[in-house]
């Protein structure tokens, strides 16, 4: 008994061992992996996530004056201490050129921030010694107006929610509520639904494409399916912007469409069908189209044809077996499809960009926007978190409406 025990403890012992190094080696193997992913996914969504929110700046700006204004009530103008506190720090800040970023930031908030800072700023020499309460507000009469000392008071703190609620069109209001901007100031919304109507459309326009092209490929011989999907994988061996370049010589005035229309009279003049949201739909759906057709034909690949047969031989008629038999086996690959196509839809920038109009813009334009002409980062990074909620909102819809983890590749 006892030298069964000693095997018994043996060999739990190299089963354990065991074990630990196949740990060992699955750690090692996904360990590369999920370091590149933390370093160029998580870490760089985090950054942007914190940027739309950070604030810390504005207090390295006018540590003097976030000081004094934590005790203020917000209540009428603030005392003597708040006024010697901004004058110190504009001492500071404007010969230091930063005056002019928190002047911006602020500006932001309330119109006309950047102007009074920098007027401010200029004429420090002139206001003498203290008490400074009155010669800032003889300098300029928006210092004695309380409304802009709550929005400094506000921009001041280390965390800020500014940026986040303008990017969905809501502000502050005098006594810090949350209110809606005025309507000729209401922009992102409209934004955001154009972003939306015009990734679900093209998302339509894919799938009522692809469906009869993967069904055509998954039912062909398996020479002419090769041939299409060579012909649809010869979309992704040219450059997206070569690729839009191309509609656009394709989709102008004097392009192919326009002077084959032409020469068989069918128009007379040529037809708009670039630099709108016509232009949009065209080349995005070229762009996008494979994506939804390799989905679809995984799937349809996979179902046995005697599906339908045994359908007919029931009764049912050709259009009836295909749409209560077929099409529902196919929804798994429709859901696949419909996702990657929308959500990559979403976040669309340089066709739009290049084959669009002023009104065809989506929200990736103005995150871009934002970060090369305006040099705001922290409102780049509201938009492009505005953005991720909506890719991971319509991910969760998706998933729940079709159940995509059923999909089997052919």
């Amino acid at each position: 008994m006892a030298l069964q025990d000693v095997a018994d403890r043996s060999l739990h012992d190299k089963l354990r061992r065991a074990e630990r190094r196949k740990k060992i080696e699955a750690v090692s193997l996904i360990g590369p992996l999920l370091l590149i992913m933390l370093i160029f996914y998580f870490i760089p969504i985090g950054m942007m996530l914190y940027r739309s929110v950070d604030n810390s700046q504005m207090r390295e700006v006018l540590p003097e004056t976030a000081k004094a204004l934590v005790h203020w009530s917000g209540e009428g103008l603030p005392g003597e201490s708040a006024y010697a506190a901004v004058v110190a720090d504009m001492k500071v800040a404007y010969p230091a050129r930063t005056l002019a970023g928190a002047g911006r930031r602020l500006n932001f908030d309330q119109v006309g921030f950047y102007s009074l800072l920098l007027k401010s700023g200029r004429k420090m020499k002139k206001l003498g010694g203290p008490p400074y309460k009155e010669k800032l507000i003889k300098l300029d009469k928006k210092w004695g107006n309380p409304q802009y000392w709550t929005v400094m008071k506000r921009g001041l703190k280390n965390i800020t929610l500014l940026y986040l609620l303008r990017a969905v069109d809501l502000r502050y209001d005098d006594k810090n509520n949350i209110v809606g901007v005025p309507e000729e100031q209401a922009i992102y919304a409209s934004i955001i639904q154009r972003t939306v109507y015009i990734s679900l459309s093209v998302t339509i326009l894919c799938l009522l494409i692809g469906y009869p092209l993967a069904y055509f490929m998954a039912t062909s011989s398996a020479s002419v399916r090769n041939l299409l999907m060579i012909g649809l994988l010869l979309v992704f061996w040219t450059s997206l912007l070569v690729r839009t370049l191309s509609w656009i010589l394709v989709l102008q005035d004097k392009g192919v469409v326009n002077s084959f229309l032409l020469s068989l009279g069918i128009i007379s003049h040529p037809l708009p069908l670039v630099f709108n949201r016509i232009g949009v739909y065209i080349a995005m759906t070229h762009v996008l189209l494979p994506f939804m057709v390799l989905p679809l034909y995984s799937v349809m690949a996979g179902i046995p044809s005697y599906y339908v047969r045994a359908a007919r031989s029931l009764g049912a008629t050709p259009i009836a077996a295909f749409f209560k038999v077929y099409t529902p086996m196919t929804l798994p690959g429709i859901g696949a499809g419909c996702l990657m196509v929308f959500i990559q839809a979403l976040g669309y920038y340089i066709t739009p960009a290049l084959v669009g109009g002023p009104k065809d813009q989506m929200v990736s334009y103005f995150v871009a926007f934002f970060v090369n002409e305006r040099v705001n980062w922290s409102m780049a990074s509201s938009l492009g978190v505005v953005l991720l909620l909506m890719t991971g909102s319509f991910y969760l819809i998706f998933g729940k409406r079709v159940n995509i983890t059923n999909m089997k590749l052919g």
